[in-house]
């Protein structure tokens, strides 16, 4: 049985934290394998954050930064595998516009270390806030599907109550544009 978020929240001192975290949930299969990309993504950032905190050898940070640009793309590539049931969650559209906002991050920091870039730290600094972000978002697509959404392949029109709050809240959206 998983900690309450909370309890997590309070906790987690940095990435790899929130990569055992997510290790330690029990759910079915697509559950299950969405908390381990997103805990090997964690431990992407949790390496990247080190090597640049602790001044390793220039290499060693841009390597880390390449592993963790492509961490970032081969997780958005397995987000694109996921059912239709997860796409229609809202905490799945903010958790996947979050990572995309460090995936761009995560290329202008690669690119200012190429460079040897003055604007380096600064891009740098947007990575880590954005990998908080970016997890925090994850962390809340877990919770939410561990607080009750169970069979997210299935669409909402399938349940008599949700498919009339659907259809008013398409016909509100409507509305707006």
């Amino acid at each position: 049985m998983l900690a309450p978020l909370s309890s997590v929240m309070q906790t987690a001192q940095s990435f790899a934290d929130i990569s055992c975290f997510l290790r330690q949930g029990v759910a079915d299969e697509e559950s299950r394998e969405l908390r381990d990309s997103i805990g090997a993504l964690a431990l992407h950032i949790d390496a990247a954050v080190r090597a640049r905190r602790r001044r390793s050898h220039a290499e060693a940070i841009a390597r880390s930064a390449d592993a963790l640009a492509l961490g970032v793309l081969e997780h958005q590539l397995f987000l694109s595998r996921m059912g239709t049931g997860w796409k229609l969650l809202y905490e799945f559209g903010a958790y996947y516009r979050a990572l995309r906002e460090l995936a761009a991050a995560a290329t202008r920091w690669q690119q200012a270390l190429e460079q040897r870039s003055a604007l380096e730290g600064a891009n740098f600094d947007q990575v880590e806030l954005l990998a908080w972000r970016t997890l925090g978002e994850g962390l809340l697509l877990v919770d939410m599907y561990r607080q009750g959404v169970r069979d997210l392949n299935e669409l909402p029109e399938a349940s008599p109550g949700l498919g009339s709050i659907w259809r008013r809240a398409r016909s509100w959206l409507r509305r707006l544009r």
